[in-house]
């Protein structure tokens, strides 16, 4: 059977999550809904990364596996007339058929989110959804010396989601930048892999240096505790994006066997 990377865009404001449920509306499922249409291949869609309700994408990768060598350009195009007929907020940026060793979620090697902080007395209204709106003036220095100190392998017990089903609390974290421009503060991050709610985690307690009630040093006291109780506040998931996936040169090429 022919496989094909997706690169996906979605709003996540309208779904339960990345993740089919039984009895909630996710990405994936409305992704599988509009292959099925279109194909009539009932395939089970598999992502590089399971953002929770609310997240955003403008980099999600994912593999599906068809019954028929469609085009690219097909399967794209496809896909998307069946996700804009039942209204939903996810666009297929492009299709791509790859070897049937390439695995969006196993063969990834790295993985880039984005988090906004709309930082200004005045609400939201045209960002409203995909950004957190923090009123109180922030460090954004503050928060990006912060940052440097939790860089590097660690136990993340303490930026971990206490659901969190990961074998093991030890992450690489090889980027955590913090930068304004005018109001809008962004967060960037980037690692193999992340826990469940790690990125938001963090997020959460670098806004707390931000606002002056830890000192640079607290965040990697918060990290050594190796404690969830040493955390700050959980950052909303609205202004969080999956911005990109990383995979090695020649992963999506056919197996030589």
């Amino acid at each position: 059977m022919p496989r094909f990377r997706l690169d996906i865009e979605y709003d996540g404001g309208g779904y339960a999550g990345w993740q089919r449920q039984a009895d909630n509306h996710s990405i994936q499922a409305a992704i599988e809904q509009a292959i099925f249409k279109f194909s009539g291949d009932a395939i089970s869609l598999r992502g590089a990364g399971r953002t929770d309700a609310g997240v955003h994408a403008t980099g999600q990768v994912a593999h599906i596996d068809l019954s028929r060598d469609w085009t690219d350009d097909k399967v794209r195009d496809a896909i998307n007339a069946h996700l804009q007929m039942a209204g939903e907020t996810v666009s297929i940026l492009s299709a791509r058929r790859v070897g049937d060793g390439f695995d969006a979620r196993f063969s990834a090697t790295g993985r880039h989110y984005l988090y906004r902080i709309q930082n200004r007395r005045a609400p939201a209204a045209l960002e409203k959804g995909k950004v957190w709106w923090v009123p109180k003036r922030l460090d954004a220095e503050a928060m990006q010396a912060a940052a440097q100190l939790i860089l590097g392998r660690h136990d993340f017990t303490t930026f971990r989601s206490t659901q969190c089903q990961a074998n093991s609390p030890i992450r690489t974290l090889e980027r955590l930048d913090v930068s304004r421009t005018g109001d809008m503060i962004e967060i960037r991050s980037s690692a193999r892999s992340f826990l469940h709610n790690q990125v938001r985690s963090m997020v959460g307690s670098l806004k707390r240096v931000g606002e002056g009630g830890w000192e640079p040093a607290d965040m990697r006291k918060a990290l050594d505790a190796r404690d969830r109780a040493a955390c700050g506040q959980v950052a909303p998931p609205d202004g969080l994006f999956l911005t990109g996936v990383d995979y090695a040169a020649g992963a999506e090429m056919p197996s030589s066997d």
